[in-house]
This record gives structure tokens, sequence and C-alpha cells, in this order.
């Protein structure tokens, strides 16, 4: 079950000389919902299909972690851009440009005869979701201005139930198999819901000038940056079922001065006057670099965590997708949850709110760590602890990124969520590196219970363990989330 939050937007909107309102916002914002819907769709439910896709195209441990992390490293990279273009071309037709693209690759997903198709389709996929994701948030403000907090009370649990319950529905499309589909079924459902979309949204979404005049894009640093990670990445990923050669202990090496080469190349742009991926300013807050710090721990854990949990129920237990789905529906519904009570209390508690969440998330970790020493639990046994989990884990997702930007000025606020967005991917795919390379060193696929009990509490640990450091690194956030309203 992997774990992408939308980052909210921030900006307070500027109020019109004429206080006017879009005429069909609401039906706007469904069709907006619709494709925010698809990345995190695709973001969470591969991991409920990875090994049944193991199993029919073959491929080894890596391949299990690239079917999330390609996409995610896709998506992270894309997003220093993805702004942009909806800048320079008009933020619509940049939205249904991209649309276009991830309904194609979602297509070529689920009609994928080999392994080596699929992992380049959902690369593929994530760099149309990279450019789609960014528009979303500014139609919003687009179409919605003053009452900016009506659609954020729809948005933010809608985010929170579906990031986590997406792997209970892809659960329930495996096991029903319809027409034979089987798992190609999670990536051809999003047809339907995309071309709604679609549809819906060339007729009303606002169509909308370009903001921004005579941008260009900063296409050579987007390129290093991506080099950088894909540096940091690949060896994170392959490296414990090759043995570590040498290669891969270059490649981690190298990726140190190549993402240099891209902070340097950001500073000479910006320095020169001209336009950069990142608003270096950003850098001066001691918040926003907290923020930064935060999100990297906060959404690696749960991510890594999540795919963990659910390689251990299937490989592991040997439950079925439906069976490892309706095992962690508790936590689907404490996301829920928990994502409606973050948005009640941050007002109230401010950054508070993500100790308690964080409290909360330690709680069901330490009963899961607990049970994980002890016999395999039956499908049901688990609930209780992902439950308190989930709750704690949704409070924090609604308030996290109004929180982060609190000290920014309003002209940093594009360039600062944007980042925020592409670390909370890039963090996602180096957790998803990270500890799934920990777990299958501790487990060997066709291994035994009491292998994968070990395995699953040693990731416990380690989850456990970034989750106090998250607690500390919230201490240098803002006080007060930013007014959005």
């Amino acid at each position: 079950m992997s774990v992408t939050a939308e980052a909210a937007p921030v900006a307070k909107p500027t109020a019109p000389k004429t206080e006017t309102r879009f005429p069909h916002r609401w039906w706007g914002l469904v069709a907006v919902l619709a494709a925010t819907l698809l990345n995190l769709l695709d973001a969470s439910i591969v991991n409920v299909a990875a090994p049944a896709i193991r199993t029919e195209l073959g491929g080894t441990a890596a391949t299990i972690q690239w079917l999330a992390a390609g996409y995610t490293l896709a998506l992270a990279v894309g997003l220093l851009t993805g702004g942009r273009l909806g800048d320079m071309f008009g933020r619509k037709r940049v939205l249904m440009t991209g649309l276009i693209g991830f309904l194609a690759a979602s297509l070529a997903c689920g009609a994928a005869g080999s392994i080596e198709v699929l992992l380049a389709s959902r690369v593929v996929q994530g760099a149309f979701a990279a450019i789609m994701v960014p528009q979303c948030f500014g139609l919003i403000r687009d179409m919605f201005g003053r009452e900016l907090g009506k659609a954020y009370a729809v948005f933010g649990p809608l985010i929170g139930l579906a990031t986590i319950g997406g792997p209970v529905a892809a659960g329930l499309l495996i096991d029903a198999d319809l027409l034979g589909t089987g798992w190609r079924s999670i990536f051809l459902m999003n047809l339907p819901l995309g071309l709604a979309a679609l549809v819906l949204g060339a007729k009303v979404l606002p169509a909308g000038a370009p903001s921004v005049k005579g941008l260009r894009l900063d296409l050579g640093g987007a390129l290093v940056a991506a080099a950088g990670m894909c540096l940091l990445l690949v060896p994170l990923v392959e490296g414990r079922e090759l043995g570590w050669p040498a290669w891969t202990v270059a490649m981690l090496v190298a990726s140190v001065p190549v993402l240099g080469l891209f902070a340097l190349g950001q500073i000479r742009r910006s320095r020169s006057g001209k336009a950069a991926l990142i608003e270096l300013s950003v850098f001066t807050k001691r918040s926003y670099t907290s923020g930064i710090a935060f999100v990297v721990v906060f959404f690696g854990a749960v991510t890594g965590f999540s795919l963990a949990v659910g390689l251990f129920l299937q490989l592991g237990l040997g439950f079925s997708p439906l069976k490892a789905s309706l095992s962690m529906a508790a936590w689907a519904v404490g996301a829920f949850i928990g994502s409606g009570a973050g948005a009640g209390l941050a007002p109230k508690l401010g950054r508070k709110i993500l100790h308690v969440g964080l409290a909360g998330m330690a709680i069901g970790l330490a009963v899961l760590f607990l049970q994980f020493g002890g016999s395999a639990p039956s499908p049901w046994a688990l609930s209780p602890a992902l439950l308190v989990y989930g709750i704690g884990m949704g409070m924090i997702f609604v308030p996290l990124f109004g929180i982060i930007v609190g000290d920014l000025e309003d002209h940093e606020i594009g360039s600062a969520s944007g980042l925020l967005e592409s670390f909370q991917q890039g963090a996602a795919a180096l957790g998803v590196a990270g500890l799934g390379t920990v777990f299958f060193s501790r487990f060997a696929i066709g291994g035994g219970e009491a292998e994968a009990m070990s395995a699953a509490q040693t990731i416990t640990g380690i989850t456990i363990a970034l989750t106090v450091v998250a607690f500390a690194v919230a201490f240098g956030l803002p006080k007060k989330a930013r007014d959005e309203h």
C-alpha cells in the first residue's frame, strides 16, 4: 500500500476587483478530483498487484520495487517542470495533454506482454502525471477564489481515502478477474475515470491564458536532476540482489556531485536573472528546510513501510491480493478518519497536529512490532494497530504543506509547493528502494513464515525510528499553518 499525499495549494488567493463566481466551479472540481485520483490510485495500487504481475511476467525482487519506484521517480523529476508548463501554455491545456498521455500509458500497462514493457509504461505514466498534477491546484484557485476553503473541505478527506483505499479496491478487482484481466484491470480501470475527466474538463474548466509570458524551461537543469536521482536510486534497488558490485557503489558516489551540479546550476541561473526550476530564496528559511527534511523522512517511511506490509502478507503469509487488501482495510478507514480530524483540528493546534499524528503512528507501529515477534497473525489480528497507525498518518496529510510554508512570502509559494511535491515523490521512491532492499535482505521469496515475520519486524522497527526522527524535525516547522482562506 503505497502512500502519496498531494500538496495542498497554500497561496492565499488575491481577491478580484469585482467579486465574480466561476459558474461551473463545482463541476470543474469534479473533473480536477478525477484527474488527481488517477495519480493517487496509480501510485498506491501497484503494490497489491506486484506479486501477481511477477508470477505472470517474471522478474526479480528488484522488479517489484521498480514497479513502484519507477513511477514515483519519473513523477518526482517531472514535477520540477510540470508547473512551469502550466505557466507557459495555460493550466487547462496542459492538464488535458497530461491526462491524455496518462491514459495512453495506462492502456500500455494493461496490455503489456513483458515486464520490460510494463516497467517502461510505468515510467511514462509517472512522467505524464507530473505534467497533470501541478495544474490541478492552480485550477482550483482559479475557480474558487475566496471560497477556496469550501473546495479544501471536499478535497482533503478524499485524498486520504483514495490514497489508502486504492489498494483495497485493487485487491477486489484482481480477485474478481473481470473478463480474465486479473492484475491488468487495475490499470484499465483508469480509462473510464480518465475519459470522464477529459469530457467534463473540456466543457467546464476555465481556459485561462498563460500566466507567464516569455518563460523558457530549464531543460538542462531538469535532465541533470533526473540523472542525479537515477544515480541514487538505481543502485539502491538493484545493489542487494546483485551483491553490490563496484558499479553500484560508483553510482551512489557519483549522485552527490551530480545533484550538487544541479544546485549550482540553479544558483547561477537565478543570479543571472534567468528562470530557474527552483526559487532559491526558500532555502534561506529554516522552517522550509526543516519541512523538506520532514517530507523526506515521513513519506519515505510510510511509503516503504506500506510496500513491506503488502509484500509480507502476500509473499510471506501467502495471502491472496483480496485477502491482503481486506487485512489492510482498517488502515484505509483510519486514514479517512484521521484526514477529517486533521483538517478540523489543524487551525487550533497548528504544528502540534503533526506531533499528535506521529504519536498515533508510533503507538500503532509499536503494537505491530510486538505482533510480528510472535506467531503468524490472522487476517484481522493486525486491524486495531493499523487503524491507529492510519488515523495518525491521516491527521498529517491535510495540514502538512500549509504548515511547512507558513513563513514563506507569497512570491515563493509556487516554487516551494512544486519543490515539496518533488521531494515527496523522490522520498517515496527512496523509501521503496531503501526499505524494500532491507525487507528482501531479510526475506527470500519462497521463504517461510518465520523468516517473513522477522523481516516485517525489522522493517517496523526501522519505521518506528524514522517516525521518531520526524517527530524531532517537526519542531523546526512554523507553529501555525499559512492562512489559506
